[in-house]
């Protein structure tokens, strides 16, 4: 199978206008450039794994993936990427083999669609992912889409959100808002992950209202007291499954890899923990640490973990 290692001009482009747009979404660890991890890789190949280090479950997984990767012999480079659409426009084009947490029934649709001859989709790892509309738990009053109705004075005429090329931003502006005839009040604010937590943080230090753009499993509910809010029309669309999406070919090009990918499963509190542990305070910038930590703590559980 022919490989493209280098990014093309147009996806390049598209990339360095992400990155812009994107501010400081791209996350800040230290070892992300080689993986941090041991240099045990081996000579089973090189595999390239493209992720979005401001959405922490594929930073999660990919650090993870390259753990038992490179255990099983596997030399692995990983790339980040602040948006999905170019991540997508690389992994169809051979830029990346792997993206190890792709949301492919609802929010990464489009890119499924637009891309699927070019994909191979190698498993879903977790289930029950759902995207989601959230305020604090404070906001007594406001518990379904359909109380936004008529409130957008408080809120400054805006919700809170994420990427513009993100799946839950599309999912939000063409699917949301016009379902609950919100787009004529509000306006859909993007910027970048970090950059919505920043403003859901400074609201919940002052107590002020405010409505954000979530999606679960993420560790911002651990970390705040939030609440999603009901959405009785489905307009955020419905459960998902969090997968390992390849470029076309990969399980043929890398089939012990392909089977390692088919096998990890994990629940709510395996990953819960793991996540926990990615972005906590003690193993900040230590991605591949706290994968280590998460394996010695819970690798039993499992019989595809590589020790």
């Amino acid at each position: 199978m022919k490989k493209f290692r280098h990014i093309t001009a147009g996806v390049a482009l598209a990339a360095a206008a992400s990155l812009a747009l994107a501010g400081c979404a791209g996350g800040g660890d230290d070892n992300s450039s080689t993986g941090g991890g041991d240099d045990n890789g081996g000579d089973k190949g090189t595999i390239t794994l493209g992720y979005l280090p401001s959405w922490t479950d594929g930073l999660s997984m990919a650090y993870l993936a390259q753990d038992q990767l490179e255990k099983l012999g596997y030399t692995v480079e990983m790339e980040e990427m602040t948006e999905a659409g170019p991540l997508f426009t690389g992994l169809a084009q051979g830029d990346f083999d792997v993206y190890p947490s792709a949301w492919p029934q609802v929010t990464h649709k489009a890119y499924m669609d637009q891309y699927g001859d070019d994909l191979e989709d190698l498993g879903a790892y977790y289930e029950g992912a759902v995207l989601t509309i959230a305020v604090p738990t404070y906001m007594d009053d406001i518990n379904s889409i359909e109380d936004l109705k008529g409130q957008a004075a408080r809120f400054d005429g805006k919700i809170t959100g994420i990427e513009p090329g993100a799946g839950l931003t599309g999912v939000t502006q063409d699917s949301m808002m016009p379902e609950y005839g919100l787009d004529s009040e509000y306006e859909l604010l993007t910027s970048s992950t970090s950059g919505m937590l920043a403003e859901l943080d400074t609201a919940i230090a002052a107590e002020d209202d405010i409505v954000v753009t979530l999606w679960r499993p993420f560790w911002a509910y651990n970390k705040y007291d939030m609440k999603d809010l009901k959405d009785p029309k489905g307009a955020m669309g419905e459960p998902e499954t969090l997968n390992f999406i390849a470029h076309a070919g990969v399980s043929d090009e890398f089939p012990e890899a392909a089977e390692l990918f088919g096998k990890i499963k994990l629940n709510d509190e395996q990953y819960g923990a793991l996540e926990g542990l990615v972005t906590s305070d003690e193993y900040k910038d230590k991605t591949a640490d706290a994968v280590d930590k998460w394996i010695e703590e819970n690798g039993d559980q499992f019989d595809w973990i590589v020790k």
